[in-house]
């Protein structure tokens, strides 16, 4: 006969439940000291358990209590028409660049901070005294910094145009530019900016050059973000935290010697000034093509026929609509493949030592963007581009940077990475100077299904979340060294950094999925709040919102104990007691929660008769105490002889000797 559990609200079960701390029971009771906490302080504190309202912004006209962008939702516009020029031989950037700034706010701006990056290479800066300078971030005591040459206000008209200096004062990587007159809410301001600077070796692991190859990004002054949130963003760049940028269209115009070989973001736009007719034709063909094809050969480079020219100096030009950054690599040694999925062109551009691992990086590409496009949300731009050089993983619109890695598992795993961000924080633009979790961690998140796809003998889905969960987020919880999610990640030791931003989330989010939501719920929300945020600027309460409006649950401990707080997991089997009439057996379970995180409850009972059965509880029923919660079952012609926590182990759980009562498991 099929078992029915039952509710604890018989007589029989508050006889029991009374006498549960001096009763024996017939089949044995198992009880352990209770460790009460209470939910909230009678004699005048709040509630402050897990349970708790969330506190946070109340839904107005510019973000939605839904966690929509709101009716009157309203971003800045920048818009880039930006000329370079590399001087490989003095290893020096000159830029000059025409910046088009829309005020969509309803605010009038009397000034602009500009974001000056390569100022972290000054001696002195505030990244020299927080990284080591031989960290990954660290500066390696390279003197080096933006040295601006002119910065004026474009005004009057196309015909007859002013110019007017404009006043300003740096503050380490932050510029503050007084206008030279306000910008009213609709207006338009251009600014045009001279500049140059010396191209580090190691640019703090994001940019650089090794030898001949060049890696350019954090290279030219770009305004920072205005917001109805925080008004301008002025977080100092520091290399940890990375970008919170407007979005707007940009021209690039890169001035390199003959020889080299460009990858940027945008679309080429001038092809045959730069490529030999065969690559045209090549690139044309991969354009129709699945697999991969050879734009820039080996045997080119070998005999010199890779390049239309080898003196002088070429101008590639590219354009990109709808980014938030534009970044570049330029070598003379690259190799070029290329193939295409849904129109879109997939790019690979590496050095010939790097031949044995890249060789499938075209591919790689091209299966990232259709695995996330299929899964999440279409990708939006015309190319993607994998480039190979010094920089350890590094992404940027339209472009992600990688070494040459130890063999195509490691590299796939970088390469897709690195594109997963041109959905978060490429396509949903939030702020990675702030909350370092919304991208890094959705990003490692989406990445699991990627890596599975791509070589599912490393593991499934499953395999790959549980195996960061145990290895890594359970023992960082073990050791006690583990934090909160919502922390600014310049404030993040660098030895946490992968465990907190990137793997802790992730894993919350397989929880999510798995145990909370479910997958159909999860994966809906999840879609929509990518939707909604799409080329927009969403904050943390936009995503918990939103998740909740699609998913259909309040989910405010869940933020509170994985995002907002550092709380850790122990279930037990508190008291077991039992009691026979006839053939039916009761049973009473008080199950306890002994941290002060909650998670759902899942329970197996093995039965006298060798059968087993399974039952799942929503973490919900912890909260009208978040300690203890009691279940009374009642049997037909068996009796349970284990009972276990977690079976499966699905959850976390730091202490696992308190899961079970009963006999131990019979192994076949």
């Amino acid at each position: 006969m099929t078992s029915i559990p039952r509710l604890a609200t018989t007589t029989l079960a508050a006889i029991l439940l009374g006498s549960l701390a001096v009763q024996a029971a017939p089949l044995g009771a198992q009880q352990r000291p209770a460790t009460p906490r209470p939910t909230f302080d009678s004699r005048g504190v709040g509630d402050t358990s897990m349970f708790a309202p969330l506190p946070g912004r109340v839904g107005n006209i510019h973000r939605a209590g839904s966690g929509a962008p709101g009716a009157r939702y309203w971003q800045q516009r920048a818009d880039y028409d930006i000329r370079a020029t590399l001087d490989t031989g003095a290893r020096t950037l000159h830029g000059e660049l025409t910046l088009t700034y829309t005020n969509h706010s309803p605010d009038t701006l009397r000034f602009v901070w500009l974001q000056v990056e390569q100022n972290a290479f000054r001696p002195g800066s505030l990244n020299s005294y927080v990284f080591p300078p031989t960290a990954r971030f660290g500066g390696r005591d390279f003197p080096g910094g933006d040295n601006i040459e002119r910065l004026e206000q474009v005004m009057g008209t196309a015909t007859a145009p002013v110019r007017t200096k404009l006043a300003s004062r740096t503050e380490g990587t932050m510029m503050k530019v007084d206008l030279a007159a306000p910008l009213a809410p609709g207006a338009v301001a251009t600014l045009a900016i001279a500049w140059n600077f010396e191209v580090p070796e190691h640019g703090a692991d994001r940019m650089g050059r090794d030898g001949a190859l060049y890696e350019i990004a954090q290279w030219y002054p770009r305004v920072a973000v205005y917001d109805d949130l925080r008004g301008w963003n002025t977080e100092p760049y520091l290399g940890q935290g990375e970008f919170y940028l407007d979005y707007g269209d940009f021209q690039l115009a890169i001035t390199v010697p003959a020889g080299y070989i460009v990858a940027a973001t945008g679309e080429l736009r001038n092809p045959r000034e730069v490529l030999t007719p065969a690559q045209v034709a090549r690139l044309a063909a991969a354009a129709r093509s699945d697999t991969t094809v050879h734009i820039i050969t080996a045997a080119e480079l070998a005999s010199g026929a890779a390049r239309p020219t080898k003196t002088g100096t070429r101008t590639w030009r590219f354009a990109a609509a709808n980014v938030r950054d534009a970044v570049w690599a330029a070598s003379p040694d690259y190799l070029w493949d290329a193939s295409s999925w849904n129109g879109h062109m997939a790019f690979a551009y590496y050095r010939p030592s790097a031949t044995e691992t890249w060789k499938e990086a075209a591919d790689m590409s091209r299966m990232s963007i259709m695995e996330y496009s299929e899964r999440w949300f279409p990708y939006p731009w015309p190319q993607i581009s994998a480039v190979e050089g010094p920089i350890s993983g590094m992404e940027y619109p339209m472009v992600a940077m990688e070494t040459k890695s130890e063999d195509k598992y490691d590299l796939y795993n970088v390469v897709t990475h690195e594109i997963g961000h041109m959905w978060y924080p490429m396509i949903v633009g939030s702020n990675e100077r702030m909350h370092m979790w919304q991208d890094e961690g959705f990003n490692t998140f989406i990445n699991y299904f990627s890596e599975a796809r791509r070589y599912p003998e490393k593991g499934d889905y499953a395999a790959r979340v549980r195996f960061d969960r145990d290895s890594t987020v359970g023992r960082f919880m073990q050791a006690g060294i583990d934090g909160p999610l919502e922390i600014n990640p310049d404030r993040i030791n660098p030895r946490y950094l992968g465990e907190n931003a990137y793997v802790k989330t992730a894993v919350g989010l397989a929880l999510l999925r798995e145990e909370i939501l479910g997958p159909a719920a999860f994966d809906d929300a999840f879609r929509e709040y990518t939707r909604r945020w799409a080329f927009k600027h969403p904050a943390p309460e936009d995503f918990y919102r939103t998740m909740e409006d699609a998913g259909g649950r309040r989910l405010d401990w869940f933020w509170r104990e994985w995002f907002l707080e550092n709380p850790h997991f122990d279930q037990a089997i508190d008291t077991t007691l039992s009691r026979q009439h006839g053939d039916t057996t009761d049973v009473i379970v008080r199950y306890a929660n002994r941290a002060r995180g909650v998670l759902p409850l899942r329970v197996r009972m093995t039965f006298s008769d060798g059968t087993r059965q399974d039952f799942a509880y929503p973490a919900e029923v912890w909260s009208p105490n978040t300690t203890t919660y009691v279940r009374q079952y009642q049997f037909t012609g068996k009796q349970p002889v284990r009972i276990e926590l977690d079976p499966d182990h699905r959850l976390l759980d730091l202490d696992r000797t308190n899961n079970v009562w009963g006999a131990p498991p019979v192994v076949p």
